[in-house]
């Protein structure tokens, strides 16, 4: 497996293993390079008592990946069955697109992680991507997926 190190002050996400936030990614930004951790300060999330401060953690070398690049999509529409990363509650969800958009400009997403089945814009929606061997793998099947 590629060894992908981050050094202090790199942008990221971090890949939660936390129960009930499964699937999800939150930006951060590296504060310590410790090795097999990091110490991360998160870019929307905030300390519990202290709201005007941001959350800082140290996280698995595992669980922290560069910001995937942007895919741009000709019309923005995503058809039943593509997974995608939804943002809601300051994070990026993983989940499957349930219907198709009809026009209203959102789409339902099913995620797996909770069982639930909510409504997007599709402005809040991108094309999941998975970080593998220092790579990454776009979900979206078109032939035409450019990452760049």
């Amino acid at each position: 497996m590629a060894h992908f190190s981050f050094q202090r002050g790199d942008q990221v996400e971090v890949c939660s293993k936390l129960e009930g936030f499964l699937g999800s990614y939150y930006e951060a930004t590296v504060v310590a390079n410790m090795g097999t951790n990091y110490v991360i300060q998160y870019n929307n999330l905030v300390e519990e008592f202290n709201d005007s401060v941001p959350l800082k953690e140290t996280v698995k070398a595992a669980e922290v990946r560069p910001l995937p690049p942007e895919i741009r999509e000709a019309n923005a529409v995503f058809h039943v069955g593509d997974r995608i990363d939804a943002y809601d509650l300051d994070g990026w969800w993983v989940g499957t697109i349930s219907s198709e958009e009809n026009g209203s400009g959102h789409q339902s997403v099913f995620f797996e992680t909770t069982g639930q089945e909510l409504d997007y814009p599709v402005s809040k929606l991108r094309v999941h991507q998975d970080w593998r061997n220092g790579k990454w793998v776009s979900s979206k099947k078109t032939k035409r997926s450019a990452v760049r």
